[in-house]
């Protein structure tokens, strides 16, 4: 429900947005001029949408932080030209045009206001411009959108991606332009869905181009050594139960992942003791004594036994943490170089809208404040 709310208020923005452009430029200065020098009075219906919109906008910032296909950079270079071109006509027409009519009416067109459209426009052209090219070529925010990468990372952190980690792109074309460094065997990497490029992705990097890569039991053996882990005991918080934990040490990196042995059965139920609003989806998953065969009891095939594979030159293999709950490289196979976003390197925010802790957060989710700064290893 809330962010059916925030998407509908986020279209809504649109339409307003347009509306109040039109009012601004051509018919606000005109009931302006009539009633200077005293303030003039907007009709009800522009009053509500002047009062409205920066609500919209807010909404439909967030509606854009949560999407999981939509390229950002198109976005802000789509915002940058739009407010430019906005202030440019401004300074080259409808000034000139606002002056002309407030002396033909006799008024001082020094009380007749700049059109509030067009402030927006000169403040926001050069903050969307440094945005574009920080995010571009610096750091990005991500929000990760599923358990897949659980325990290292939660549904509905927010967190900061390191641009330049793996050389320098271009905005929306992402082509190289500078090489800086290269992907390491154990780098959390944000990357462009291989199936579906719009989509963005974030996984574990196990594969670097020519490894020899087997999943054992979800246990993972590179080039004929086995990866070290060892025991941390069991993973649950109501909604995930029965789930192992196993700190795993990949190249420099030593870090923890959740699974649940081939000798135990694993399904998806609803859980009572779940908290998160959607009880019924890929948040519930209970791991328990039983046989388990290499099909999952949901109907989809298991992916903790994985054949050896060779990673393609130019490739990478990706996994999630979450070895049993993961949409990964062993499905659907290998990361190209061109298709790498960068690497994650800190949490700056947890807030997790499915999930509840009262009877406001049913409506507004909630935040976990302790995960605030947290380094990604």
């Amino acid at each position: 429900m809330p962010m059916q709310l925030i998407s509908f208020l986020g279209w809504l923005a649109i339409p307003a947005a347009l509306l109040a452009i039109v009012d601004d430029w051509f018919v606000r200065p005109r009931r302006q001029i009539r009633a200077a020098p005293e303030p003039a009075r907007d009709p009800p219906l522009m009053a509500l949408v002047y009062y409205a919109l920066p609500v919209l906008v807010i909404a439909g910032v967030i509606r854009l932080l949560v999407a999981e296909q939509l390229d950002f950079s198109l976005v802000l270079l789509l915002i940058a030209v739009v407010t430019g071109v906005l202030w440019l006509a401004d300074v080259l027409v409808l000034r000139k045009s606002r002056v002309a009519q407030a002396r033909a009416a006799g008024k001082d067109p020094g009380a007749i206001p700049e059109p509030g459209t067009v402030d927006y426009a000169r403040s926001f052209f050069p903050v969307a411009v440094v945005v574009l090219l920080l995010r571009s070529f610096v750091f990005e925010p991500f929000r990760i959108p599923s358990d897949s990468m659980m325990p290292t990372l939660l549904d509905g952190d927010f967190i900061i991606v390191n641009k330049f980690a793996y050389g320098l792109r271009l905005p929306i074309l992402n082509r190289k332009i500078l090489e800086i460094g290269q992907p390491q065997r154990g780098d959390v990497v944000v990357f462009r869905y291989p199936v579906n490029p719009s989509v963005n992705y974030i996984k574990r990097l196990v594969g670097l181009p020519g490894d020899r890569v087997l999943v054992r039991e979800d246990r993972i053996t590179i080039n004929g050594v086995a990866v070290p882990t060892s025991d941390r005991g069991l993973y649950g918080d109501g909604c995930y139960e029965g789930l192992h934990l196993a700190q795993e040490q990949l190249g420099a990196h030593s870090h923890r992942m959740m699974f649940c042995p081939a000798t135990d059965s694993i399904s998806r139920l609803p859980l009572d003791s779940c908290n998160r609003n959607q009880r019924h989806d890929s948040h519930s998953m209970v791991c328990a004594a039983g046989s388990r065969d290499e099909f999952a009891t949901d109907g989809s095939r298991s992916l903790s036994n994985w054949g050896e594979k060779v990673v393609p030159a130019g490739h990478y293999l990706m996994m999630g943490d979450n070895r049993d709950n993961s949409d990964d490289g062993r499905d659907w196979g290998w990361v190209p170089d061109d298709h790498l976003v960068g690497k994650a390197t800190r949490i700056w925010l947890n807030w997790d809208l499915q999930r509840s802790n009262g009877p406001i957060s049913r409506f507004i989710g909630t935040v976990d404040w302790s995960r605030i700064g947290a380094a990604i290893e």
